[in-house]
């Protein structure tokens, strides 16, 4: 189960609506659903909330904002897990990701980092790569030498919506989260919705038991149900 809920960004208002602080939307947009609020605690490093009653979890669970600036967001982490014994594998970053397009995400357990500092230090302070990671797609500028930019500038209305629509699709996981059943997170994150079926076209018959409308029906000749006779009364024996 996950225990620690960690959204990856920088304090301060210069960074709040930057694309780099995604993690934190994350979070905030949880602790509002859950009608809590983060307060800042300098034994970890950041803004932290205890939930006990959070749908799906067994035992209580931590929100965490780091306030150490993102290439040292895994001092802020490994502080509070070391605390409360929250394992690598019961810990979600949720981080901004160049290789999504903005309204797209994805869930995964350990991997690289891509090049990403926080997830970096958090790797290295917590001496694992064990950790699961909700990545939010905030799209790729189209050239390596203007991710340090881009990753710091405010998204265009439509894809700040698109990236808060991917949150709001991303806590139909939550209470699988919170109850460990992780499997069925990702493949309910990871789903793709249902094509639509193609029309069938106007100049093939109907289907079996499926009357015809239209043209076709107008076409298709009426067919009469004999009359069914009278039954014959019983005669009488006199």
């Amino acid at each position: 189960m996950i225990r620690l809920f960690v959204g990856l960004g920088n304090p301060g208002p210069e960074y709040e609506d930057t694309r780099h602080n995604a993690g934190f939307w994350w979070i905030d947009a949880l602790a509002r659903g859950l009608k809590v609020t983060p307060q800042l605690d300098t034994k970890y490093f950041g803004l932290v909330a205890r939930v006990n009653d959070a749908p799906g979890a067994a035992g209580p669970i931590w929100l965490l904002q780091p306030m150490t600036y993102m290439n040292l967001s895994g001092k802020s982490v490994a502080a509070l897990a070391r605390f409360f014994k929250i394992a690598p594998e019961e810990i979600l970053a949720i981080h901004d990701e160049l290789e999504i397009a903005p309204g797209e995400l994805k869930l995964k357990q350990g991997g690289g980092n891509a090049g990403h500092n926080g997830l970096k230090d958090m790797q290295a302070q917590l001496g694992s790569a064990n950790f699961w990671r909700l990545r939010l797609g905030i799209g790729h500028p189209g050239h390596k030498g203007e991710v340090a930019g881009y990753v710091l500038r405010k998204p265009p209305l439509a894809e700040r919506q698109a990236v808060e629509d991917s949150i709001a699709k991303s806590f139909e996981a939550f209470k699988l989260m919170t109850a460990g059943d992780m499997a069925k997170a990702v493949a309910l994150l990871h789903a793709k919705p249902p094509r639509p079926k193609p029309p069938r076209p106007a100049h093939l018959p109907p289907k079996p038991g499926v009357p015809p409308t239209g043209a076709s029906a107008a076409a298709t000749p009426a067919t009469s149900t004999p009359p069914v006779p009278d039954p014959v009364p019983p005669t009488s024996g006199a």
